[in-house]
């Protein structure tokens, strides 16, 4: 599994409607997300409209891949992209930026006692 970290920008005055919305996701998004190799998915919103999201999966162009064929994220990310800012023409599954994982506990944890975890 790969550990992926992303972000985007929630627009401050719709922040609200945001938590709002992702209180009750869609049953057919959820499942639709697990069955595309979303796992461990955490979004994380700071009062500011920053956005940091968190995802555990195989591939994450997979990942997102799989989704844009379903119809229900098409939807799902057309009702949310007016929620944020700075996508241009991309929708937020597309237009998040990803970060660079630059330390993780359990990868140097096991490198000193020679067992392997993984991205």
């Amino acid at each position: 599994m790969h550990r992926v970290c992303f972000q985007l920008q929630v627009r401050p005055d719709r922040i609200e409607e945001y938590v709002e919305r992702h209180a009750a996701v869609w049953p057919d998004m959820l499942r639709s997300l697990a069955e595309h190799g979303w796992h461990n998915y955490s979004l994380f919103l700071r009062d500011d409209g920053l956005l940091i999201g968190y995802v555990e999966t195989p591939s994450i162009e997979d990942a997102v891949a799989g989704m844009a064929a379903t119809d229900v994220n098409a939807r799902w990310q057309a009702e949310m992209a007016e929620l944020f800012e700075d996508l241009g023409d991309a929708r937020p599954d597309t237009g998040f930026v990803q970060l660079r994982e630059v330390f993780h506990l359990e990868d140097q944890l096991g490198r000193l006692d020679g067992t392997t975890t993984g991205k």
